[in-house]
């Protein structure tokens, strides 16, 4: 279980170690063509395969796809059952590739509305790839920050009912019953398709990201976009609530 950058100041280097993306901008890509909006969605999973290559052959560890969110429920019922067939499409056509290429799949979010088949797939993808060491690529799908920071809590309590009336609650002792407390906290965060907002991603986990916006729709990033993303993280000072001249000396010693 890594800490949290609240606690110990992270390793930084020319390549983030983890990164998160919310994939924004396939129904505007699809409209912009006069296309439906299937066509922007089955466009965007090419564009997945795309940058899990490119985040492999830049060394990344960690790649985290926000898919679908808690909230993307209310979109209409027939966008939904088309990105559950396209979802459930992706599982039974690319894990085994993943696992060829040794990446370890996880799935976070609640998958108790998803159909049975989906959940067989993601329980059978994790299992298959669980012990491969390249890179970690997780798909945020019906996830919600706020629901995984209160199901943390819930579960905290859970297992120490002493907590409740103990002293205040520590969150390194908090970290682990997160979602994602097998991975290091994102290093970048990036959002295609214009909007500046993280929609109720990671909100735990993002505390101390650096933030990259673009207006690339999510099917036109690709590895150059990948690249230009990572120059811009390249020239952030990430002080961790130090000051300039401590990173610097830190950097030195």
């Amino acid at each position: 279980m890594f800490k949290s950058s609240t606690q110990e100041v992270p390793a930084t280097g020319a390549v983030p170690r983890h990164v998160a993306i919310i994939m924004d901008g396939n129904g505007r890509w699809a409209k912009q063509r006069l296309l439906p909006r299937v066509a922007g969605h089955r466009k965007g999973v090419e564009t997945v395969r795309a940058i899990v290559r490119a985040s492999i052959a830049r060394g990344v560890e960690y790649l985290t796809l926000f898919a679908f969110s808690s909230e993307n429920w209310r979109r209409p019922a027939d966008e939904v059952s088309i990105l559950m067939d396209l979802f459930l499409r992706a599982l039974e056509q690319e894990v085994a590739k993943l696992h060829d290429n040794e990446v370890r799949f996880k799935v976070i979010g609640d998958d108790s509305l998803f159909p049975a088949r989906i959940r067989e797939l993601i329980a059978a993808g994790e299992a298959l790839t669980a012990h491969n060491a390249g890179l970690t690529l997780t798909v945020a799908a019906n996830y919600g920050g706020r629901r995984d920071i209160t199901q943390a809590a819930q579960r905290y309590f859970a297992d120490h009912p002493e907590a409740a009336h103990g002293p205040p609650l520590a969150s390194d002792a908090f970290d682990r019953y997160l979602a994602m407390s097998y991975a290091p906290e994102p290093d970048l965060f990036i959002r295609t398709g214009g909007e500046q907002r993280i929609s109720n991603f990671l909100l735990w986990q993002l505390a101390y990201t650096e933030f990259y916006f673009t207006d690339l729709l999510w099917p036109d990033f690709d590895a150059a976009a990948l690249d230009a993303a990572f120059a811009s993280y390249r020239s952030r000072e990430r002080r961790f609530g130090r000051t300039s001249e401590q990173v610097r000396s830190a950097q030195n010693a």
